[in-house]
């Protein structure tokens, strides 16, 4: 296998990252980059989002850290006060 320096090297490595697990992370991080950007569009701290949502603050700055993967239902929890849902659409 040849040397990864960076982690975009890495992503783009398909000896390492299957396209399936490519597209999953990259997912991730563009769901909670939005949720992060409503969430900053509505002026609410992590701790107000906690309040409103039931989430607790430190689990909120973990998922918004790419630290944890939120479940579905947390997602819901932190998606509603922001005034988003989910929803799942034919891929084109």
């Amino acid at each position: 296998m040849k040397k990864i320096n960076t982690f975009a090297e890495y992503m783009a490595d398909e000896e390492r990252v299957t396209s399936e697990e490519r597209e999953k992370l990259e997912f991730e991080a563009d769901l909670i980059k939005k949720m992060v950007e409503a969430r900053e569009a509505k002026g609410l701290s992590q701790r107000q989002l906690a309040e409103l949502s039931g989430v607790k603050q430190p689990a909120i700055a973990r998922i918004e850290s790419l630290k944890s993967t939120p479940q579905i239902d947390t997602l819901f929890k932190l998606l509603a006060p922001l005034g988003y849902t989910l929803q799942i659409c034919e891929k084109k």
